[in-house]
């Protein structure tokens, strides 16, 4: 077999992968969803599980994947023009819902274009591979999501033309704007807007006022970019994300379908210069099918409920369970990191510990997720939670009741 050798090498990492305690367990497959009834949420089935679970572990914080509306929206579509382009987007695999989501999405975020990205991890390598070059200069937060990282990695930005700062930190930001090496003609400052890990969020007002004293240094412009695929719908008074929550709109907005607005895809809304040149250089974007017309269809829908009466109610919903369950925990004497996200992180700071309530949990119908070390830091092993609209109070406290229940 050809493959024996390789299959050998591969078994050892593998190996290696679960001794170092980084391998991900088996994966948990979802067979059924159960509508809420009375004063329960939604339900879901697990294949060989015998009992029904709550998810608080979904990206979908308005819990808009169920919505008749949606799911009507990507019905028409597909019946309209099947279930996939056939093609890329340069090569005839443009449909009318592909502009229409464009469109919509720019008009959300208030930014001139938009263009859509099978994710929003494709979205910011596609956004690196467009803007940088040899002059371009990147300076991105320590805790960076991956996809950023990726994306540096992918489009060659050499260390030389890289900085990064300490997490949060505006003197560290200030002190790398201040360090940007001669000869750079082109900079821009690229964060998370939500930590996903964390629920924390970027203070991009005060982003905005340090790089207004350096936007005129550079050649080609001081360009600032946020990654809000966890903040977008999710929370800020009119669910903008991020940038509505402190108020500061960054140059280029990165964000996803696939969470707040319970779809899929990603996307880039900037100026039409730049969506343009994201258009013409983007791998990412040229040389793959996009997004199916019921993606689109179910994307644009989404967002139409977002930003009208129910969309508000949702989010409303979502604030107040946020609430309650940090007040929850607070009152059982568990440690978290304050925010108004509806990513609550509890802290273990013990990895066995971690693992003990993550079965717990599961032992009583509760999907959560669990990080230990070494994928965190020694003292930092957490249960990430996230709340969703779709969470009622007695979910919330059935929640809160299971871990009192934990000793």
């Amino acid at each position: 077999m050809s493959l024996e050798a390789l299959d050998k090498a591969l078994e050892l990492e593998l190996e290696a992968l679960k001794t170092e305690g980084r391998a991900k367990p088996p994966e948990r497959v979802i067979v059924a969803y159960l509508p809420p009834q009375g004063d329960k949420g939604p339900r879901y089935r697990l294949q060989g599980a015998e009992r029904d679970f709550i998810r608080m572990n979904s990206n979908s914080y308005l819990s808009l994947s169920n919505h008749p509306e949606v799911i009507r929206a990507a019905d028409k579509a597909t019946h309209a023009l099947g279930v996939g382009p056939g093609a890329v987007r340069f090569i005839d695999g443009t449909f009318s819902y592909h502009v229409a989501l464009e469109e919509c999405i720019a008009r959300f975020m208030g930014k001139s274009a938009a263009k859509i990205f099978n994710s929003a991890y494709t979205a910011n390598c596609g956004l690196a591979l467009a803007i940088s070059n040899p002059k371009t200069y990147w300076i991105g937060d320590q805790l960076n999501h991956n996809s950023i990282i990726r994306a540096m990695r992918i489009a060659n930005v050499p260390s030389e033309n890289k900085a990064i700062y300490t997490h949060n930190d505006m003197d560290s930001l200030r002190k790398c704007l201040e360090e940007v090496p001669a000869g750079m003609e082109r900079v821009a400052v690229i964060f998370d807007g939500i930590f996903s890990m964390r629920g924390d969020f970027t203070p991009i007002d005060r982003i905005e006022a340090i790089a207004a004293a350096h936007r005129n240094r550079f050649k080609e412009g001081l360009v600032t970019v946020v990654d809000d695929s966890h903040g977008i719908g999710a929370y800020g008074a009119a669910g903008r994300g991020t940038a509505d929550h402190t108020g500061a709109q960054p140059d280029i907005v990165i964000g996803t379908f696939g969470k707040a607005f319970g779809a899929n895809g990603g996307f880039i809304a900037a100026s039409s210069t730049l969506i343009e040149a994201v258009r013409q250089r983007a791998d990412t974007y040229i040389y793959t099918n996009p997004l199916s017309v019921a993606d689109c269809a179910a994307a644009a829908q989404a967002l139409a409920i977002c930003d009208g009466p129910e969309g508000r109610q949702r989010l409303e919903h979502l604030q107040q369970m946020t609430a309650r369950f940090r007040r929850g925990i607070e009152a059982l004497g568990w440690q978290s990191i304050p925010g108004p996200h509806p990513i609550v992180p509890l802290l273990v700071r013990d990895t066995p510990r971690t693992h003990q309530l993550v079965r717990h949990l599961f032992e009583r119908g509760i999907l959560a997720v669990g990080l230990t070390f070494p994928v965190v830091p020694r003292g930092d092993e957490t249960i990430r939670f996230q709340v969703n609209a779709a969470h009622t109070a007695a979910d919330i406290d059935v929640v809160l009741n299971a871990l009192n229940d934990f000793r």
